[in-house]
């Protein structure tokens, strides 16, 4: 089945212009099909979206994959043997693709609390994890020439010997990228802001994003006891080891963060924008795509604020709610 392209006419208004919006389908459909897997991201382009969204590591024998996890996930990984995994595998970094290619990640274990999250998820038992490689070829079979790609380098500063530091990582990726012809229809993404500012001096044909999170969670834009909130003080941050030396206490919010780091894209955790935040970035002519969104009141309030996208595990409640599709 072709992807249904949603026509191009179809725009928010956003500052006073008109803007195409971008739909993103999280690691491909996750809420309909095993994340980070071809047929996740074939499912997405049935439905429509703009972009697939998806997350990459690297192999030890250099091969870029894509998996949100660092290390094998229990959740949705059985061995060779056909059970789920008992815990975290070892490190992708330390494993070859020959290795990975035992694995199954067609399917969540149902006993796990990730499975209650995405009940309408459809196994596809005996797939495996892709390479980069093997999406781009995928998209080209289908002769689809419009969908973009935002990757992301899992990589974390707080553990350097999971992964391959970020001057490699990044390489590895852009390499990726050029050596399928996609360097025009692809963003590279990351918490780790190092990796963007590779890229940046290194790719500059390629366009960057900035994530972040500002909750208790997860706070990649202020470090020490004041992280947590979206609405902190700049003053009360430490300096954040994920922002590559931009900081909160001294750029005061934090789509100027990623204005001087030399971003154009920002890509916040939904709850943690407001009207104003959007406003401004707006202002400093940078494009705001929220992460993860799949409930359709909050799909309707992100479009009310402004957003220049979003990206959602349920792209098809997505296009009904954005463009008045029924739901796929």
């Amino acid at each position: 089945m072709g992807r249904i392209l949603i026509p191009a006419i179809l725009v928010v208004l956003l500052g006073g212009c008109a803007t195409p919006f971008d739909l993103e389908g999280h690691r491909g459909t996750r809420g309909l099909a095993p994340e980070n897997t071809l047929p996740a991201f074939a499912r997405a382009l049935d439905i429509g979206v703009d972009t697939l969204e998806l997350d990459t590591n690297v192999t030890s024998d250099g091969v870029v994959v894509i998996s949100h996890n660092s290390s094998l996930n229990p959740d949705i990984t059985r061995g060779p043997d056909g059970r789920w995994i008992a815990k975290a595998g070892p490190p992708i970094y330390s494993m070859t693709l020959a290795e990975l290619s035992r694995y199954d990640i067609g399917r969540i274990d149902p006993a796990t609390k990730y499975a209650k999250q995405f009940p309408d998820q459809v196994a596809v038992d005996g797939t495996h994890m892709p390479r980069l490689s093997d999406l781009f070829a995928m998209v080209r079979a289908r002769d689809d020439r419009d969908v973009r790609f935002n990757i992301e380098t899992k990589i974390s500063p707080l553990a350097p010997g999971e992964t391959p530091g970020p001057e490699e990582f990044t390489r590895r990726v852009i390499h990726e990228i050029r050596a399928g012809g996609m360097q025009r229809r692809s963003m590279l993404q990351s918490f780790d802001w190092r990796t963007l500012a590779i890229a940046q001096r290194t790719a500059p044909d390629i366009p960057t994003v900035y994530l972040t999170s500002q909750q208790k969670w997860g706070d990649n834009v202020c470090a020490g006891p004041a992280a947590g909130s979206p609405t902190v003080d700049p003053s009360q941050c430490e300096d954040s080891p994920w922002t590559a030396g931009v900081q909160l206490r001294k750029e005061g919010s934090v789509p100027r963060m990623v204005k001087a780091a030399g971003g154009a894209i920002w890509s916040p955790f939904y709850q943690d924008i407001d009207e104003a935040k959007v406003k401004e970035a707006h202002a400093l002519g940078i494009r705001v795509v929220v992460w993860t969104v799949n409930d359709p009141k909050e799909m309707k309030r992100m479009m009310d604020l402004g957003v220049d996208g979003l990206i959602t595990d349920r792209p098809d409640i997505a296009v009904s709610v954005l463009y008045g599709r029924p739901a796929s």
